[in-house]
């Protein structure tokens, strides 16, 4: 480690859930299952009804409660996700391919039933012009629920009761 990065302690977000809604309305679900894998769902939006299980993350921590969850997913959608739990504040930005814009629908699926057709997807194309999504979030509910449980998130968006996704805390 170099004396420009901050010590690791990332147990602020390993183990947490959160549902945050972005400014434009779009609500998402992220389980950091550990430091390096993340479960999540997706509530409402242009892909709302997708969810993932085991996308493989860079998880840091800038500073003092504030962390950086980033990834690419087969899709050739890239996710940058800045978490400020206790301002239950979140900024992400969302870089999807052009033909994730032109036709999300195909990736409201369980994405692992479904990588080989995302990766086929994703190197038909088109990719530019990107479709840069930048958006702040008000974080509704943020729980410790345990690192590496499987069954919290193990079910569709569409399979949870409709009150769910509206749960604070």
């Amino acid at each position: 480690m170099s004396n420009i990065e901050p010590i690791q302690d990332l147990s602020g977000l390993v183990g947490h859930r959160f549902i945050y809604t972005y400014a434009n309305g779009w609500q998402y679900e992220m389980y950091v299952k550990n430091a390096t894998t993340i479960d999540y769902r997706i509530h409402s939006g242009m892909v709302g009804g997708r969810w993932v299980k085991d996308q493989r993350v860079d998880l840091v921590q800038l500073d003092d409660d504030v962390y950086k969850v980033s990834w690419n997913e087969p899709t050739g959608t890239s996710v940058v996700v800045n978490v400020l739990p206790g301002k239950r504040r979140l900024h992400g930005t969302i870089f999807f391919p052009r033909w994730v814009e032109e036709n999300g629908s195909a990736t409201v699926v369980f994405q692992n039933d479904h990588l080989d057709e995302m990766r086929a997807l994703r190197d038909a194309g088109p990719t530019y012009p990107m479709f840069v999504v930048p958006e702040f979030a008000r974080i509704t509910l943020f729980e410790f629920v345990g690192a590496d449980d499987e069954s919290v998130i193990s079910v569709a968006p569409g399979e949870l009761p409709e009150s769910f996704a509206d749960r604070t805390n």
